[in-house]
């Protein structure tokens, strides 16, 4: 049996919120279903924007996928349904959207509209993070700190907090700085050359499985 998230797992639901609510104000000039879906959205009419949320999913726009995801997840203009909720959000996620990718990271961490898959999950967040995500860089560091979901590791968990800084985290510097003073010299020096492996190295290509 896969050990549950425990003391992070309040952290992802908090981000998933706030990322729910950021979702339906921007890229209004896109493409008119979703721009229609955005507007309905605004107005509290939710019905209406999961019809064109859907529309445009189907044709393939990522913040469309992306909204609609959060739509089935909240139940918010449709029955809630984690499973499609993983969908969409896998949809988008797969197409590069940042936000998506943090959010199919915590459901499978999670373990909500899938088995729960650690490795899996912890891919994801990883791949946002380096794509400037800062919720996922700080969720990956805590994660690797707390050693909850994940064997501890604090060289690790330092990179991923300056990488939390780096990303303009307002916690990152101050984790870091935890993180720090339980690192040896040669452990902070090779925390810092990972974080710096990390700004130059490219992401490896999403796999159609993953």
């Amino acid at each position: 049996m896969p050990k549950k998230v425990t003391s992070v797992s309040s952290l992802f639901n908090r981000l998933k919120v706030g990322f729910a609510i950021f979702a339906l104000l921007f890229c209004l000039n896109v493409k008119a279903d979703y721009e229609d879906g955005v507007n309905a959205a605004f107005a509290g009419e939710f019905d209406t924007a999961f019809r064109e949320f859907s529309i445009a999913a189907e044709e393939g726009l990522d913040l469309a996928q992306y909204n609609l995801a959060i739509l089935y997840f909240t139940g918010q203009g449709v029955e809630q349904d984690y499973e499609q909720a993983l969908r969409w959000t896998e949809a988008a996620a797969k197409q590069g959207h940042v936000n998506a990718q943090f959010n199919l990271g915590s459901l499978y961490l999670e373990g909500q509209g899938t088995r729960q898959d650690n490795e899996l999950g912890i891919d994801w967040f990883k791949r946002a993070a380096r794509s400037g995500h800062a919720n996922a860089a700080y969720a990956l560091a805590k994660i690797y700190q707390e050693g909850d979901t994940v064997s501890g590791n604090l060289i690790e968990a330092h990179a991923w907090a300056a990488k939390a800084a780096n990303n303009e985290h307002p916690e990152g510097n101050s984790l870091k700085g935890e993180i720090e003073e339980d690192l040896s010299p040669t452990e902070l020096s090779q925390a810092r050359r990972l974080f710096a492996a990390w700004q130059i190295e490219p992401l490896p290509p999403i796999l159609p499985n993953r």
